[in-house]
């Protein structure tokens, strides 16, 4: 028996091989899926199955590739409905993997298909349960999510969750490993726990919703507090279901060069999106006018389908060698439409004497001596509601990057204000100056460092929204 976990730490995101005696599964692949060929190739194995624990919503999965590679089917669960070819299971259904056996588990409460994949070893003992998005180390699956919203309510799909646990996994065995879909940061919970996987004991010990004395205690601490999700979960959760273009051909289309003179002429159409990869650090000194900053250094794909046009083309920036990469990690979120790329990067725009913009960067100790003096200084604070109301500036404004793409947000920010922009630690607000940029906002501060450093100082004069808390 061999496993492994691959995980995507930008995504929070964990696929899975199973291999037995040279057949092997892939369990919730990602878009880009060489690592799971390469892995079965290194490993003198065959890809037998393809299983899908759900329609994901946040990211867009290898399955269609994968299974053109392989010829592996694509194995869902009851009540699936695609407009592609897969194996619909029935509930409880085996699958040899040479000497082991995947069974299905029909979870319903996530969405409607979700299921689990319950692995037994050779001796037919539950040995791991791969839980998809019905389980996590710490956390279950949000019930808000399902395509049918007009058939069924996220009230209905935490009761239908509740029942799933109880009747499917609270009868497994206290040492089954639990391998779920996420990690922590991932928006498919609520609040996930540190740990990528976990085992069944530990989450009927201390998950806070499998501690719940009831079915309506269960679904009422399941459903408080619910962010809203990212808006391209829908858009995600539409495109696996209905399918997409390889992703080679993706990424032949996205790695043409540009000169700077064709550059300039793409740029003409106001549709087309300038997106910059490069580190928040090296942004702030120096873009292309209009360019919009999400590094890769971060939760870049996320960030990316969050705030980005699913239909307007787009044209990068980026480090030199950084190409491919930023296509594909935008791909893995369904944002296909990359034109090109600039040829030479920044530095051959600069070079050929191109108008610059840039961000000024201040340390929090200089917002700290410019607030008592400057009457027009206004503190723009992008992190969450929640982090917000955890601790924030007197009188700062809380503008969550997520609504930024809304000009609306911007409506009270006057064009003789100075506006000091930050977040929890710097990488989101440089993303949101340069969405301030291209609104027309110019006066802009980058707190470097953000919340982080500014608690830290000894003027910041720090207020906590207890209702809120509450």
């Amino acid at each position: 028996m061999y496993i492994q976990q691959l995980y995507t730490g930008c995504l929070s995101e964990a696929a899975y091989y199973i291999e037995s005696k040279g057949e092997a599964a892939v369990i919730d692949p990602l878009r880009d899926i060489d690592v799971y060929l390469e892995l079965a190739t290194e490993r003198n194995a065959k890809i037998k199955y393809i299983f899908e624990t759900h329609f994901h919503a946040d990211f867009v999965s290898g399955h269609l590739d994968l299974a053109k590679a392989t010829d592996a089917p694509i194995i869902y669960g009851p009540g699936t409905e695609t407009k592609f070819p897969v194996h619909i299971a029935t509930d409880g259904e085996p699958f040899k993997i040479g000497d082991l056996t995947i069974e299905v588990m029909h979870t319903p409460g996530h969405t409607l298909e979700s299921s689990c994949y319950l692995l037994k070893d050779e001796n037919g003992k539950d040995h791991c349960v791969f839980t998809g998005d019905t389980l996590f180390a710490g956390d279950v699956g949000r019930p808000d999510l399902a395509q049918k919203s007009d058939e069924i309510t996220t009230y209905q799909l935490a009761g239908m969750m509740y029942d799933s646990l109880h009747a499917k996994i609270f009868p497994l065995g206290d040492d089954v490993i639990v391998y779920p879909a996420h990690g922590p940061g991932s928006s498919c919970g609520k609040n996930l726990g540190p740990n990528t996987y976990s085992t069944i004991g530990e989450e009927k010990e201390y998950n806070y919703a499998l501690k719940a004395e009831s079915k309506e205690d269960f679904i009422k601490v399941v459903t408080d507090g619910i962010p809203p999700p990212p808006q391209y979960f829908p858009i995600n959760a539409k495109i696996n279901k209905e399918g997409y273009d390889s992703i080679d051909d993706v990424v032949l289309t996205g790695m043409k060069a540009h000169s700077i003179t064709e550059f300039k002429k793409l740029m003409q159409d106001d549709t087309v999106i300038v997106l910059d990869t490069r580190r928040a650090s090296e942004f702030t000194q120096g873009f292309v006018p209009g360019s919009i900053s999400i590094g890769l250094d971060g939760r870049f794909a996320e960030w990316a389908g969050s705030l980005l046009s699913f239909d307007a083309p787009m044209l990068l920036v980026t480090d030199a060698g950084k190409e491919k990469e930023s296509i594909i990690r935008l791909a893995r979120v369904g944002l296909d439409k990359v034109q090109g790329y600039l040829d030479g990067g920044y530095e051959a725009w600069k070079n050929s004497g191109e108008q610059s913009d840039m961000i000024i960067d201040i340390e929090a100790d200089e917002l700290m001596m410019d607030i008592p003096f400057d009457p027009n200084l206004v503190v723009v604070d992008v992190r969450k509601p929640t982090e917000y109301a955890d601790g924030h500036l007197k009188d700062a404004v809380n503008i969550p990057l997520n609504d930024m793409t809304d000009p609306g947000s911007m409506a009270n920010i006057e064009d003789n204000q100075n506006v000091y922009v930050h977040c929890a630690g710097g990488y989101r607000s440089v993303i949101a100056s340069s969405l301030l940029k291209r609104q027309g906002i110019h006066n802009i501060r980058n707190v470097m460092g953000g919340w982080g450093k500014i608690k830290e100082q000894e003027k910041a004069e720090v207020v906590k929204e207890a209702n809120v808390l509450n």
